[in-house]
């Protein structure tokens, strides 16, 4: 499901941030990206994707980042061990699997990261996860 046919868009009616790869959308400690079909999620593009974050946030944010792979686009898994590296930004991330072979990618891609990274089957599920922790537990209250 997309993000802007859930209910949560309307609710939070976030920033829509659009570029060239991909679409996201800003929403209170967290965001939600949807890649464009085929795509290639190489270091330059998360680089692109981080400062716009950090313009938007700010460079002192702690937020969740909800991958809504909608579409079939590649990723290189070595970007999580850079983020982590080069950026104190995200705090947690699900990845949310439309098909078998995103699940398996994305069990894949949990091995290169130390922060949290939860498998979901809907949206609603991440969301709800997002919800959920510890950093954010006030979010609830707001909706």
């Amino acid at each position: 499901m997309k993000f802007e046919k859930s209910l949560y868009f309307e609710k939070l009616n976030p920033f829509k941030l659009e570029l060239p790869f991909g679409t996201y959308f800003l929403c209170p400690n967290f965001v939600v990206g949807e890649l464009k079909e085929s795509v290639h999620l190489d270091w330059d593009k998360a680089e692109i994707i981080i400062e716009e974050l950090y313009s938007f946030y700010g460079t002192k944010a702690k937020i969740a980042y909800i991958a809504n792979r909608i579409n079939d686009y590649s990723i290189d898994p070595q970007n999580w061990i850079k983020i982590e590296q080069q950026y104190d930004l995200l705090v947690a991330s699900a990845i949310v699997a439309y098909n078998n072979s995103t699940y398996m990618n994305a069990s894949i891609e949990k091995n290169f990261s130390s922060k949290s990274i939860k498998r979901c089957l809907s949206l609603d599920e991440a969301i709800e996860w997002t919800y959920s922790l510890a950093e954010f537990n006030t979010i609830r209250s707001a909706m």
